[in-house]
């Protein structure tokens, strides 16, 4: 599910590949707040969320050009383990891949992760009704570093400390999905395997030409999604996508193109509002089908890229969400003309889907 087992696999085939070494782990304990970002879960928020977050981080050094243009980040994997605090809610397991950015002389590092975690104790109509924040005990999840770290203080070991920020939600696989957000200080330790031991810094002279032509894609993207209507059921969806981009640097290039989307869940959902909301004078013969027009932006990082796209529905015969969507989500390049994606598809912050693609460049 997610961006989330995709991304895993992704990230391991690509990112391990350099010639230098060094394994730096550290260990992070977090206390914090789930955030009101929907008044539906206040009734969720009567505890302080803790944890613990463990990682594997193995460092590059510039054998390859792009990391030398990221200021040489970390690719690693991380476990959170964190207690809610709260009999609703129960306890999440989380296993990620995750990216270490640096900046401020490598004194302030910002780590990006995803990945997938278990909860402990999920809605359930007879048991467990009043969590309405998972619908399945698998989450996808996200989780957002900002800590000042000062490495190899003594034989290796050192100190990191800041803010953390973990998502949790399912993308509508299931509902209920009203997810949460912690917000959480956090500080730990760090420590270099190698006990400290110096690397020099690679400089590459990339010379390559990065400006391309106009290109030409098309994507099938599909997965299962659920209305926020309990009980209505999963449904498959299917997107066709083409557009047009533009690649314009080592790290940009834009895109402008078309969705046609089939989401059977809408199916469902208009002939339940038909019955179910009469004023709402909804037919259910609309159609469920869009189509919708978009622009967006991909930033490249080695043989993947990360993907943001804003669309607006021309063709919109139900209305779901408003016109306005966004996408966004990681590509993985298998050659010049082969690429897989896993995107999360949104109506601003309210999740719709996640959707498993792969596409043609040509």
């Amino acid at each position: 599910m997610n961006i989330r087992i995709l991304f895993i696999s992704l990230f391991s085939v690509g990112c391990f590949a350099q010639q230098k070494s060094k394994i730096v782990i550290d260990a992070n304990q977090f206390y914090g707040s789930i955030a009101l970002h929907n008044n539906s879960i206040s009734h969720l928020i009567a505890a302080h969320p803790a944890g613990l977050i463990l990682s594997y981080n193995k460092k590059t050094f510039g054998d390859e050009a792009w990391q030398q243009l990221y200021n040489y980040p970390d690719l690693g994997y991380s476990f959170i383990y964190q207690d809610m605090n709260n009999s609703t809610l129960g306890k999440n397991y989380g296993a990620y891949a995750h990216y270490n950015f640096y900046f401020f002389k490598r004194n302030v590092q910002l780590r990006v992760g995803q990945g997938l975690a278990y909860t402990t104790n999920p809605y359930d109509k007879v048991t467990n009704f009043r969590n309405n924040a998972y619908g399945s005990d698998i989450l996808s999840s996200t989780y957002l570093m900002v800590n000042y770290q000062k490495e190899n203080i003594y034989k290796g070991l050192g100190f990191k400390a800041g803010l953390t920020l973990i998502h949790y939600s399912n993308a509508n696989f299931k509902a209920p999905n009203t997810s949460t957000n912690t917000i959480a200080l956090n500080a730990g330790l760090t420590y270099d395997l190698d006990g400290g031991k110096k690397i020099k810094y690679t400089t590459v002279n990339d010379t390559t030409n990065y400006k391309q032509p106009i290109h030409f894609n098309v994507a099938f993207r599909g997965g299962i999604n659920e209305s926020d209507v309990i009980g209505l059921g999963q449904s498959p969806f299917y997107i066709l996508s083409a557009y047009a981009d533009k690649r314009i640097g080592r790290k940009s290039g834009f895109q402008l193109g078309a969705d046609v989307f089939f989401s059977k869940f809408l199916k469902e959902l208009i002939v339940y509002n038909s019955i179910a909301f009469p004023e709402k004078n909804v037919d259910p013969n609309d159609d469920y089908k869009r189509v919708g027009v978009f622009v967006g932006h991909e930033l490249y990082i080695n043989q993947m890229s990360v993907v943001a796209q804003l669309g607006y529905y021309v063709y919109y015969p139900f209305d779901f969400e408003g016109r306005m969507y966004n996408r966004i989500g990681l590509k993985r390049y298998f050659g010049d003309k082969v690429f897989g994606a896993v995107t999360l598809k949104a109506h601003a912050a309210k999740a719709e889907a996640v959707e498993f693609g792969v596409g043609i460049h040509f």
